[in-house]
């Protein structure tokens, strides 16, 4: 404790965590104006007329043509976050209303989505004003140095994304097999130069999965060791522009980019804040004479905010390990798949056929699901219980609701996983509508009849 008391008093510059602010800012309202641009807010939220949702959050749903509006406000609270203005407003309102967006519709869950979340909310604890900003201006004071551990907690934050990454591809599929890529690769044959040569080589397959998984697991230490950080960000930039190449992983590989630079030493930030602030006055004039310059950022509120953040840490490092509560193949299943860095392990697809039966007489008949689901909807709902499960009890509350008595719903399920022959998923004679959703184990859930995948 003592040791523990001693590192909380500790100080550095406040140049890295502002540098960070601004990229983290621009970036996010730079992917909103982009979400919006590509007409997904329509196609994602406002077309379906369902909408699947997580538990416990099923009040959390598209507002209409008011949907529109949160993501104005992300978008805009984002880029307050990047100017440093009303900064710790800005960053609430940014968690609140992103977090929000990604609660509307399960359909649209990504790891990297989670973890925007999950570091907008680190944020709110952290003094990234502390320098830099217009907040600055306005109170005409400015600090030199913040506690140390609010630069570390980004560091730390970033290192359990990747080496939990790493320790996922710790499986027979991924090492021994190479899938899915695999599957994956191969699709890519219209690439320039290596899509139809390289990328449909098996020792390339292996080659991908290998150095993924080593990346993963080393990255964050050579990023941390002065002397191999400038080489370990060169890697960083080459991954994650070859895999945004090769897959469409939105703005995820930018934000790892430009995230992993708070590893660097605060002279480096510093030269990059000097060089925003040329590029400033060459536009307008600001001046900083009367904002007063402190050496020392005291911390407000930290009897809260430590703990608070201790415990989010505990969380971040426990949670992914929940899938050992369950029983069965965690890749069939999915029980405790979600929120656990699991990045691109597994390529399932699945056909769900619904029925619809009368309880008392046995008559039946089945359900079209495009005519309830949008294809992309469909698609995931296919090959996920708990997806499958939500979409039932809907079923059984809408033709309940045409007049239909006594209605039981089942379903016919077969998926295929990482390139395995399709097998049955779901117990076609239990009725799911009797079933409720929970965190218990889905017993309904048909056992993975193949051989186990190994690994973490």
């Amino acid at each position: 404790m003592n040791r523990f008391q001693t590192y909380l008093q500790q100080q550095t510059n406040a140049a890295p965590l502002a540098v960070f602010r601004i990229g983290f800012g621009l970036m996010m309202c730079y992917g909103i104006i982009r979400f919006w641009a590509h007409g997904w807010i329509e196609s994602l939220y406002l077309e379906p007329t369902f909408h699947f949702s997580y538990y416990g959050f099923e009040w959390a749903k598209p507002l209409g043509s008011f949907t529109y509006l949160i993501f104005i406000l992300c978008g805009l609270s984002a880029f307050f976050v990047a100017l440093g203005l009303k900064y710790r407003l800005a960053i609430i309102t940014f968690f609140l209303s992103f977090t929000y967006i990604e609660l509307m519709d399960k359909t649209t869950y990504l790891n990297h989505y989670y973890f925007i979340s999950i570091l907008s909310f680190l944020m709110i604890f952290l003094p990234a004003n502390a320098t830099f900003s217009i907040d600055n201006l306005w109170r005409k004071r400015s600090y030199e140095e913040i506690p140390k551990w609010t630069i570390d907690a980004i560091k730390l934050l970033l290192g359990i994304v990747y080496f939990y990454a790493g320790l996922a591809k710790l499986n027979s599929d991924w090492l021994f097999k190479a899938q899915p890529l695999k599957i994956w690769l191969p699709s890519k044959f219209d690439l320039p130069l290596i899509g139809e040569t390289v990328l449909q080589q098996d020792w390339f397959h292996y080659a991908m999965s290998w150095s993924g998984m080593l990346y993963d697991l080393c990255i964050p230490f050579l990023l941390l060791y002065k002397r191999t950080r400038v080489f370990a960000f060169v890697l960083v930039v080459f991954f994650h522009v070859f895999t945004r190449v090769l897959f469409p992983i939105g703005m995820f590989p930018f934000v790892m980019i430009v995230g992993t630079l708070i590893f660097f030493d605060a002279g480096f930030h510093q030269k990059v804040i000097a060089f925003i602030k040329k590029g400033i006055h060459t536009v307008i004039k600001v001046n900083t004479t009367a904002v007063e310059t402190l050496s020392n950022y005291n911390l407000s509120y930290k009897s809260m905010v430590i703990p608070i953040v201790v415990a989010f840490f505990a969380i971040q490092i426990l949670f992914p390990f929940r899938y050992m509560l369950y029983p069965g193949e965690l890749f069939w299943t999915e029980q405790g798949y979600r929120f656990s860095w699991r990045v691109m392990l597994m390529e399932k697809a699945g056909i769900s056929t619904f029925k619809i039966v009368d309880g008392k007489t046995g008559n039946y008949f089945y359900v079209k699901n495009s005519d309830f689901l949008t294809e992309f909807q469909e698609k995931q709902m296919s090959f996920q219980s708990d997806f499958i499960l939500e979409y039932a009890h809907y079923l059984g509350d809408h033709f309940t609701s045409q007049g239909h008595e006594n209605v039981q719903v089942f379903v016919d399920s077969h998926v295929a996983l990482n390139g395995r022959i399709s097998q049955p998923y779901i117990d076609n004679t239990v009725d799911l509508y009797q079933q409720k959703e929970s965190f218990k184990h889905k017993h309904w859930i048909l056992p993975f009849k193949d051989d186990a995948i190994k690994g973490f």
